[in-house]
């Protein structure tokens, strides 16, 4: 097993420790936090590492952002009560082992759904206008007025899979702008669909959008969801928009898909993150790529660590 690294830690008072799996979150979640010793990590920290820390260290709790928890993880602190992430996917924690152990799981429901729509919002601009490719030709001394020709939203479809806090907010947006909205989500009340919203099976959605913004977990009914043959059914110079989960597609099939110049992808989130220097993803065109910042504005890490801080205080009251 890997020596636990040296960590720094806040001096807290003797309440307990918490590890944060981050080398930092925002100073308002540390504040709610003070009365406890806080140890810290970077953004890179192995099972092993985890597992030698939590030995060592005998938190209380962890505040997740970096990592993935399973119960080697669990098991490692005797003293663990609370795994909180920093955010709401939930794909890097197992549940169930923790449900074994007797360790709470937490998310900070709704922490960054404004900030994360705004992205989705701000990648199908870029894609419906190709603006990263114009911005690159522009700084190549390229003048591509002739022959460039944008996709207008206002009276465009947008299908929305998953109409959660986030995809609510994204199918607001939308409606706003003049598109219509259709939504495929099994597991939305009727009486919480949104307004002039339709909804509709996967398929027709598929069949029907413009534009396709993804907005679900990632789980095992949804993992590999839009494999090859469903993104065949998408419209010739369809959007495609992830901010949600990497897995949610097929990556090989959806980069297959741009090479062939059938649509357009705005990607948040990726199955090997960070990109290696020889990720497939560096040469495939008509993709507009970010490295997993969606949530990532002052009120989006906010939320998050706030919320992930307040999940863990609470935990931890009920439990004396």
């Amino acid at each position: 097993m890997n020596r636990a690294p040296d960590l720094p830690a806040s001096p807290g008072k003797a309440k307990g420790t918490i590890l944060v799996t981050a080398p930092r979150i925002h100073e308002d979640a540390m504040a709610l936090l003070s009365e406890y010793r806080v140890i810290q990590t970077g953004t890179t920290v192995s099972e092993d590492e985890l597992v030698a820390i939590c030995a060592r260290e005998e938190p209380v709790a962890i505040l997740a952002r970096y990592g993935i928890f399973n119960e080697r993880v669990f098991r490692a602190s005797p003293r663990l009560k609370v795994i909180s992430r920093h955010g709401v996917g939930m794909d890097s924690i197992d549940i169930a082992a923790a449900q074994r152990v007797g360790v709470a799981v937490e998310a900070a429901i709704g922490s960054n759904s404004q900030a994360v729509a705004e992205h989705a919002i701000g990648l199908m601009f870029a894609c419906a206008r190709k603006l990263a490719w114009l911005d690159q030709r522009m700084k190549q001394a390229r003048w591509d007025k002739e022959g460039y020709l944008g996709l207008e939203l206002q009276g465009a479809t947008l299908g929305v899979i998953g109409c959660g806090s986030i995809g609510g907010r994204v199918a607001a947006f939308a409606k706003a702008l003049g598109m219509k909205v259709l939504v495929c989500d099994p597991y939305l009340g009727e009486h919480l669909l949104p307004a002039d919203t339709v909804r509709v099976e996967l398929e027709s959605l598929l069949r029907r959008s413009d534009v396709v913004s993804l907005h679900c977990p990632l789980n095992d009914e949804t993992r590999g969801m839009l494999d090859a043959s469903r993104l065949a059914l998408l419209k010739d110079k369809a959007i495609v928009i992830n901010t949600a989960r990497a897995g949610l597609f097929d990556e090989a099939a959806m980069q297959q898909k741009l090479r062939d110049g059938g649509i357009s992808l705005g990607l948040d989130c990726f199955v090997q993150e960070p990109l290696p220097a020889d990720s497939a993803w560096l040469d495939v065109p008509n993709a507009v790529l970010t490295p997993h910042v969606g949530g990532t504005t002052d009120g989006g890490m906010r939320g998050m660590g706030v919320g992930a801080a307040r999940n863990i205080l609470r935990h931890l009251k009920e439990k004396t």
